[in-house]
């Protein structure tokens, strides 16, 4: 007898969505109540910027995704209730921007995100 596996994360959607800028595809892989903590030289470790929910999560996205800049997905990692993928982007004057992130899964949603982001100053 064989067990039920739930949901896959579609980690072709995340490309999609961070190369094609689309937050509204970016927004549908996570929970109602996922929660982002992003890490960089303005939130340091012991005040990150936390969003929750997807209201709040969705209102980034569209910031950062409808910037004029470029993004691609250098690598992704699936393995269970895990992903870790990492991001680099470039704005047209040449600034760039490369981003680590970890997320934890639920029924293939993501409901945990922490990302490392540092860029060119």
């Amino acid at each position: 007898m064989g067990t039920a596996a739930g949901p896959a994360f579609d980690a072709e959607a995340l490309r999609r969505g961070i190369e094609g800028q689309s937050a509204a595809t970016l927004l549908s892989l996570y929970a109602d109540d996922a929660e982002i903590r992003v890490v960089d030289r303005n939130t340091q470790p012991s005040h990150p910027m936390v969003m929750h929910g997807r209201d709040k999560i969705g209102e980034m996205l569209n910031d950062v995704y409808s910037r004029d800049m470029t993004h691609k997905m250098e690598q992704c990692i699936v393995q269970g209730d895990h992903v870790a993928f990492t991001e680099s982007c470039e704005y047209p004057d040449g600034v760039k921007v490369y981003a680590s992130s970890m997320m934890s899964l639920r029924d293939g949603k993501i409901v945990d995100h922490t990302m490392l982001q540092a860029w060119d100053e």
